[in-house]
C-alpha cells in the first residue's frame, strides 16, 4: 500500500489517504471496520477506516498523535509521507453498523473515525441520523468539514472548554428509539453505558473502544497457575499468574499471532476446545463469551484447571 496523501484535521491529528502500489481497487469493507498498519519499524497498530465505504481504490485513516504512547502513533506521524510504501492487512469489522430506522452518533475527539463512514453509509440510505460530536476544544474537532457537508443540520459540536461536558441524559431522551453508536474517551463510553443500562436500552447501544478496559476477574481462578493443551502441537504448557497466555506459548516455542495484545483487535483469536474461559477482552460479544467458543490468549485466562486450544 502506498500514502496518497496526507492532511492536518486537528490538533494532533493527521489523516492519510492509502491506495494500491499497482492502482488496482482495493478490498471492500464495510463501516466501522478497521485495518492493521504495519510500520516500518515492526510496530503492528490498527486504524479505523475513516472514508467512504463507496470509494474502492483509497483508504482512509487518521493518527491521533500520543508522544506518551506505545510508539506506533509517533512514528506514523513521523514516517508516513506521499509515496511511502507500508504494509496493511485486509479490512476487519467487529463494529458493524446495524439496520435501523433512526441512528445516533456519539463522538469523542478521535472516536469521529469509525462513526463517520456510518454517517456516509445512512445518509445515502436517506436513513435519520444525528450526530453529537464532543472534543475538549475546537481545535480538537477533525473532519468538520466532511461531516458539515453530510448535513449540517444534523451535527451538534460540544466545545467542552466552552460548553462543558455533554448531557448525556438529554442526548439519551433525544435518542428513544434510535440506534446508538458510541467512540471515544473511556469516561464517555462507560457513563453512556451506565445511563442506557439503567434505562434498560443496553441493546440499542454499539461502542467502539480504542483503550482497552480494566475488566476484573470473573473467577477466582482466572489469576491463578492453570495448564493450557495445545492439541495441535501436542504440548502441555502451565501459565502462572500474571503471565498472559500468549506469552506462556511463545516461551515455550510454538507461534501464535497477535497484534494490539490488549483484547481489542481480534489477531490472536483461538479456538477452544475444552475448558471454561474468563474472558478479559473488549471485542466478544456477551453472547460470543457464552458460546465458550474462542478466546483472546493475549488478555483472557482459563476459569477452570484446564484449557485445550486448537494450536
Amino acid at each position: 500500500m502506498r500514502v496518497i496523501s496526507t492532511r492536518y484535521q486537528s490538533e494532533g491529528v493527521t489523516s492519510y489517504e492509502l491506495g494500491a502500489v499497482d492502482s488496482t481497487d482495493l478490498p471492500d469493507w464495510s463501516a466501522g471496520a478497521h485495518l492493521d498498519l504495519h510500520l516500518p519499524s515492526g510496530i503492528t497498530r490498527q486504524y479505523s477506516l475513516c472514508g467512504d465505504p463507496a470509494n474502492t481504490n483509497r483508504y482512509r485513516i487518521a493518527v491521533l498523535e500520543i508522544p506518551s504512547g506505545r510508539g506506533g502513533s509517533v512514528e506514523a506521524h513521523r514516517e508516513l509521507r506521499p509515496g511511502v510504501v507500508v504494509e496493511t492487512g485486509r479490512p476487519r469489522n467487529a463494529f458493524t453498523l446495524v439496520d435501523a430506522e433512526r441512528y445516533l452518533f456519539l463522538a469523542g475527539g478521535i472516536g469521529i473515525t469509525p462513526l463517520l463512514p456510518m454517517i456516509h453509509a445512512v445518509e445515502r440510505e436517506g436513513r435519520e441520523w444525528d450526530l453529537v460530536y464532543c472534543a475538549r476544544s475546537a481545535r480538537h474537532f477533525s473532519f468538520v468539514d466532511e461531516v458539515q457537508a453530510l448535513n449540517a443540520d444534523r451535527v451538534r459540536f460540544i466545545a467542552e472548554d466552552v460548553d462543558g461536558r455533554p448531557d448525556l441524559g438529554a442526548v439519551m431522551t433525544a435518542s428513544g428509539g434510535a440506534a446508538v453508536f458510541c467512540c471515544g474517551p473511556a469516561g464517555l463510553m462507560d457513563a453512556l453505558t451506565a445511563k442506557m443500562s439503567t434505562a434498560g436500552r443496553l441493546d440499542e447501544l454499539h461502542l467502539e473502544r480504542f483503550t482497552a478496559t480494566s475488566i476484573p476477574p470473573v473467577h477466582d481462578e482466572g489469576s491463578a497457575t492453570f495448564l493450557v493443551e495445545l492439541s495441535r502441537s501436542g504440548l502441555e504448557v502451565e501459565v502462572t499468574p500474571n503471565v498472559p497466555v500468549l506469552e506462556a506459548i511463545r516461551a515455550a516455542g510454538v507461534a501464535a499471532p497477535s497484534s494490539c495484545e490488549m483484547g481489542m483487535c481480534g489477531t490472536c483469536e483461538t479456538k477452544v476446545l475444552a475448558g471454561r474461559v474468563d474472558h478479559r477482552d473488549d471485542l466478544l460479544t456477551a453472547e460470543e463469551r457464552r458460546q465458550n467458543t474462542s478466546m483472546m490468549i493475549c488478555v483472557s485466562r482459563a476459569a477452570s484447571p484446564r484449557l485445550v486450544l486448537d494450536l
